[in-house]
This record gives C-alpha cells, sequence and structure tokens, in this order.
C-alpha cells in the first residue's frame, strides 16, 4: 500500500507541476492587480466623488476586511466541500464583483463592491498554498517556490503601468474591466487543476484521489507505486484554541506581529 505523499514522491516533479505552478501562480497576477488597484484608482474617485481622506482610506480597509473575513470563511467550506470548487467559487466571485465595481453609481457602492472582491480574491490563497504544498514535495528547490513571489511582483507592475495608460485616456472605470481580465482567462483554464487528492482521500473518496494520482503519473511520464492507495492514519485535527496554548503562544505572536 501506499499514502497519497508516497505517492507523490514517487511520482516526482515534472510537467504538470510545472503546468501547476503556472497556472496557480497566475493568481497571484490576478490576485495583486486587484488589491494595488485602489492605489492607482483612488485619487480619481477623490476628485470624482468629492472624497475626505478618511473616505479614501475607508475603501482599501474594507477590501482587506472582505479578504480577512471572506478568508476564514472560504477556508472552512474548502475543508467540507474541497478545494477545487471553493478555488472556482472564487475565480467567478472575484471576476464578477470586480467587473460591477465598474459600473458603481456612488461611492457607498464601490466600497461595497470592493468589499467582495476582496472577500473572493482571498479564496485563491486556499488552492494556492494546497499546491504550493504538492510541488514543494516534489522539488528540492526552494528557490523554484520562491519564484511563486514574481508573480505578485508582474501583477502589481501591471497594473500601475496600465494605469498611467488608461486612467489619462478612456478612465478608471475601463481600467478595472481591463484588471479583471486575467481572473476570467483563468477561470478558463481551470479544468487543468485538478482536485486535492489528500481531500479526496480525507473524504474517504479513494477513487478520485487515485484517478488525480495516475493523471498525475501520465502528464509526467512516470510510473505510478505499486500496490493500493490507502488512508494515512487518522490524527486530530488542529483547533484555533491550539494556537494560544503555551506551547505554541509565543510562536503565533511573532507570526501575527509579523504579519
Amino acid at each position: 500500500t501506499f499514502t497519497v505523499e508516497e505517492a507523490v514522491e514517487t511520482i516526482g516533479f515534472g510537467r504538470f507541476h510545472i503546468m501547476l505552478f503556472l497556472i496557480m501562480g497566475s493568481t497571484g497576477v490576478a490576485e495583486a492587480m486587484e488589491i494595488m488597484l485602489i492605489a492607482v484608482v483612488s485619487p480619481l474617485i477623490r476628485c470624482e466623488w468629492q472624497l475626505q481622506d478618511w473616505q479614501v482610506a475607508l475603501v482599501t480597509t474594507m477590501v482587506f476586511f472582505g479578504y480577512m473575513v471572506f478568508s476564514i470563511v472560504l477556508g472552512l467550506l474548502a475543508d467540507r466541500y474541497g478545494r477545487w470548487k471553493i478555488l472556482l467559487l472564487s475565480f467567478l466571485w472575484a471576476a464578477y464583483f470586480s467587473l460591477l465595481t465598474s459600473f458603481a453609481p456612488s461611492y457607498i457602492w464601490f466600497v461595497f463592491l470592493r468589499a467582495m472582491v476582496g472577500g473572493g480574491v482571498s479564496g485563491h490563497a486556499q488552492g494556492r498554498e494546497e499546491n504550493k504544498q504538492i510541488i514543494a514535495m516534489c522539488s528540492c528547490s526552494n528557490p523554484f517556490l520562491s519564484l511563486g513571489k514574481v508573480f505578485w511582483l508582474a501583477g502589481s507592475l501591471l497594473i500601475i503601468g496600465l494605469a498611467s495608460v488608461v486612467n489619462p485616456t478612456i478612465g478608471w472605470r475601463w481600467l478595472i474591466r481591463i484588471a479583471s481580465i486575467p481572473g476570467i482567462l483563468l477561470i478558463l483554464v481551470f479544468k487543468f487543476i485538478p482536485e486535492s487528492a489528500r481531500y479526496n482521500v480525507s473524504t474517504g473518496n479513494l477513487g478520485a484521489a487515485l484517478a488525480t494520482l495516475q493523471r498525475i503519473a501520465r502528464m509526467n511520464g512516470v510510473a505510478m507505486p505499486e500496490g493500493q492507495l490507502r488512508e494515512p492514519a487518522k490524527e486530530r485535527r488542529g483547533r484555533f484554541k491550539d494556537l494560544i496554548h503555551p506551547k505554541y503562544l509565543r510562536t503565533t505572536l511573532q507570526i501575527w506581529i509579523i504579519w
């Protein structure tokens, strides 16, 4: 018998993981564009709606408030219904509300819709972190994983470059519409992302998990390990109060402060 982790290590790093890295890394481009968008749009909406400083600042605050709240909600839903479904939902959600923002008739609507965009973008992390772990299990090259940060940088530079051209010509509403394109394109390639084999195993769906592993093996041109896929030993899942247990409290506080 073999576990998912043993199968992934046996299959090794190959074409599947490069494809996965490029697709999931591209979510960083879409995410950065949506988050950084406020910085290049704020001066324009300030003039259009005669906003005060605190009103401009509130837009950014609400984006991250939506990100914070929905990252918890979508994380719980991903544990219950699967990473694939929640990741697809987050792509559709973020793209939909981003497009709606470009038609916002007032400041209040703009703030609300951008908060919803932040909520949708937060779901990207559910799939990205899951697939980072898959890539990490197959690659001893930490620089390869670190390369994923380039996608966020690319998205930030792209939105700033677009703003310098689009804002003075056709306006900030068209900038928002153009910025939503990467998220829409990701929806079109979403079929190439499989459901997490580890999630399927955790729910007892060994058949689906095995099918995913076989697909990865075929793309990488290697053989699956011999034997049958088995569930790992059951372990107690973490709870929030574990974070404030005396054993982990110092680490928890340090991580919170760093973030």
